[in-house]
């Protein structure tokens, strides 16, 4: 009987250490190979020291908040000393449990990942950074896994000599894209929560730490259960891991996400026009100002930081107050409308609305495109007449609806425009920027692109010039009576005679009055005692940069100016006849703190203090008496559509102005330290309220104002002047006036209709 043959476990024993020691070994030599990158496929330590990232550049207000940025990627880096310690600690929870213990490689992770492709969630923090920043995507098939994670190591590696355990985390996180542009860490933050990483609750940063394992399936803007379900995942591993107790576990997990989304898309977020107008200007920049090398700085790329002169406080309080107001307005517009056959234009035939359509049409980006495209015109006409779905805009929200893009086009020609522009006269700083009343849906800068008439808002200028010309007192009086400027002096065609609003005349009237009635015969007799060419010399010495004809009717406002100009103009007569050039940039940084370029104020004198105080003192009068005397009301009247009772008691000087057909309401209004004006009017100047009650700058544009500057005076932080208007001392122009009221609007509706019974007595 055959014996049975022992097993030679000695002999198993070293097959065994064999196959151990083979495998170690082939790991090792494929290791060494790798590292030793005969292909130049790993990166060099300079890469190492300068990883290419795309850095957005961040547009910084002057009250340190960041109001937009600009980006190929939407990131912006911070340094580890910026990360909440509840970020931290989640991270190292939930991605790596002993981070702090190991030199950038987990072998039992990796070979779990070897033997299953694409099981991902075993790369220590520094393996996922080494294949963010250098490996890309992870590899499917065995044999690229295997030399990607190879590639992993080596970079781990080197990133674990190379920098501190807490500048691994950092790059990790600054790295990493949250989406929905939000790449990065700080991203991430400002765009889910509205705030600054230091500022995440737990819960908050446990949700973004979630987001690390996937952030395209976590997605908060689409999954919000799964989204809660996988932050109360990294919950239970701060609690495993003794960075949170249980019982705060367990009560942070019923919380909601708690998401307050800000988009920053250049079409979202704050101060939209003015970020657009400021792109602008860093493209010249960018040309005159190139790095050491001779490169042009990449604003999507390069992470500058544009420190500007833009309040995020006094911005939101604009955009609140255009809103506001517009939305108001617009409901009496479309109610006006209903009655008009030819809405939402007057006094256009079926022909000339067309054209205006058909304009619209060709500069429409559907119609860019389709001609890109090469379709016929025949095929884009058949488009723009097909029905289709389309969001558009309502101050109600957008509207989901069904309409042919003909009809988009005549609907969005029924909304009024607005713009509104602040800034502080004695800096020259830009203070706040509303270009329109929707950037998705009407891009078009109503303060820097626009120049629309000023209307009334431009005889100031002409008071200015003859008080400063001939020494009048606001007190001089003059015969309210037709004012004739006969045919070719000043080289008119034609003899000109304006008329006043209602066509009332009698009386004398004072330079105060005049002003603070608008009256129109006063205007045209100012303007010939000076000359049409001193006028137009002041206005641009005051900074108005446009083309202004010599010609009398300048006086009545009849030139096209914008916002801009307007109030940079003003801000001469509130800054003591010293004119500050306006400014929005401070300065530039790179991304590593180096000022590029910094930026001081630009001043002239334009008028002596004594003449620019009696101008001020003039404008108060409007407020007081004139046009703008609705800042003042105590009440509202039910129905008006500038009800609003403002009840202003500090100092303002302020200018209304109409144009021809209502077609522009505009005003300008200051205090000792900060200059508003506001436009309203339509796209197209036959959009226009058809009476002066409704379509007068009183109307359309001063609520606007006032409801912004009562956001301001309301935020104590800001310090906006309450104050009176500093008086010269020895003012040798007498302003002590005992003249009648004129309580009367520049178009002629008698203010005293507004007014309690007992206040029309005069």
């Amino acid at each position: 009987m055959a014996t049975k043959k022992k097993p030679d476990f000695k002999k198993y024993i070293q097959w065994f250490w064999g196959i151990i020691l083979g495998g170690f070994t082939l790991v090792l030599v494929l290791f060494l190979y790798t590292a030793w990158d005969p292909f130049e496929v790993l990166p060099s330590f300079e890469e190492l020291e300068n990883p290419q990232t795309n850095l957005a550049t961040e547009v910084i207000s002057i009250d340190g908040k960041t109001i937009g940025t600009y980006a190929t990627e939407n990131r912006t880096p911070i340094k580890f000393k910026e990360l909440p310690i509840n970020l931290v600690n989640a991270v190292v929870a939930t991605e790596d449990e002993r981070f702090y213990e190991h030199s950038g490689i987990d072998f039992k992770g990796t070979a779990r990942a070897i033997l299953k492709p694409g099981s991902g969630g075993a790369s220590t923090i520094t393996q996922q950074l080494a294949k963010n920043l250098f490996t890309g995507r992870a590899a499917r098939s065995f044999g690229p896994r295997v030399l990607q994670k190879l590639k992993e190591w080596v970079v781990a590696t080197k990133l674990e000599k190379q920098y501190t355990k807490d500048e691994i985390i950092a790059m990790y996180l600054n790295k990493y894209d949250f989406i929905n542009r939000a790449v990065g860490i700080r991203s991430a933050a400002r765009i889910y929560f509205g705030k600054e990483p230091k500022e995440l609750d737990i819960e908050q940063a446990a949700m973004l730490v979630g987001m690390l394992k996937n952030a395209s399936y976590f997605n908060p803007l689409r999954r919000e259960a799964k989204v809660k379900q996988r932050r109360n995942v990294v919950l239970k591993q701060m609690a495993r891991n003794n960075f949170i107790t249980v019982a705060e576990k367990d009560s942070i997990q019923k919380l909601d996400l708690g998401l307050n989304i800000n988009q920053e898309s250049h079409k979202d977020g704050s101060a939209t026009y003015f970020r657009g107008h400021l792109q602008k200007l860093m493209r010249t920049w960018v040309e005159e100002h190139p790095k050491p090398n001779g490169e042009q700085y990449n604003i999507f790329k390069d992470g500058l930081k544009i420190y500007v002169t833009i309040d995020s406080r006094m911005q939101k309080y604009a955009e609140e107050a255009i809103d506001e107001h517009m939305s108001n307005l617009q409901q009496y517009f479309f109610e006006e409308q209903k009655g008009n056959k030819t809405a939402p234009f007057y006094d256009l035939d079926k022909s000339e609305i067309s054209r205006i359509i058909e304009r619209a049409k060709k500069n429409s980006d559907r119609y860019k495109r389709l001609k890109n495209a090469g379709k016929s015109n025949k095929y884009i006409d058949a488009v723009f007449k097909k029905k289709t779905k389309m969001t558009v805009f309502s101050y109600k929200g957008d509207l989901d609806t069904i309409m042919s893009p003909n009809d988009s086009i005549r609907y969005y020609k029924y909304f009024l425009r607005s713009g509104l522009l602040s800034l502080e006269p004695q800096t020259g700083h830009i203070k706040a920027w509303v270009g329109g009343i929707d950037y998705q849906s009407f891009k078009f800068d109503a303060v820097a692109q626009q120049k629309r008439q000023v209307g009334s808002t431009f005889k100031p200028f002409v008071y200015a010039t003859a008080i400063n010309q001939l020494k009048l007192s606001p007190c001089q009086t003059f015969p309210n009576i037709p004012y004739t400027i006969p045919k070719g002096k000043y080289g008119i065609p034609e003899e000109w005679m304006p008329k006043n609003s209602g066509e009332k005349y009698g009386g004398m009237l004072t330079l105060k009055e005049g002003l603070a009635g608008s009256v129109n015969t006063m205007s045209a007799r100012l303007i010939d005692m000076v000359s049409p060419e001193n006028v137009v010399r002041l206005a641009k010495a005051a900074g108005i940069e446009s083309y202004i004809p010599a010609n009398p009717s300048i006086a009545l406002g009849a030139v096209e100016l914008s916002l801009l100009e307007m109030v940079s103009a003003y801000s001469t007569f509130a800054n003591r006849g010293l004119r500050v050039a306006p400014m929005i940039i401070t300065r530039i940084e790179d991304k590593n703190g180096t000022i590029l370029e910094e930026f001081i104020p630009r001043t002239e004198e334009v008028l002596s203090e004594e003449i620019a105080y009696v101008i001020l003192n003039l404008l108060e009068g409007v407020t007081q008496s004139g046009s703008g005397i609705r800042l003042r009301l105590p009440w509202e009247k039910p129905g008006y559509v500038t009800g609003y009772p403002y009840e202003f008691k500090n100092a303002i000087a302020g200018k209304t102005g109409t144009s021809q057909n209502q077609s522009d309401g505009w005003f300008m209004g200051m205090v000792p330290n900060l200059a508003t004006g506001v436009w309203t009017g339509g796209e197209d100047r036959a959009t226009h309220f058809e009476g002066i009650g409704k379509g007068q700058g009183a109307t359309m544009s001063l609520p606007s104002w006032a409801l912004y500057m009562k956001k301001c005076y309301a935020d104590k932080t800001l310090k906006i002047s309450e104050e009176d208007f500093i008086k010269p001392e020895n003012l040798s122009i007498n302003i002590n006036c005992d003249e009648k009221t004129v309580l009367e609007d520049e178009e002629g509706e008698k203010i005293k209709k507004l007014l309690p019974k007992e206040d029309t007595d005069f």
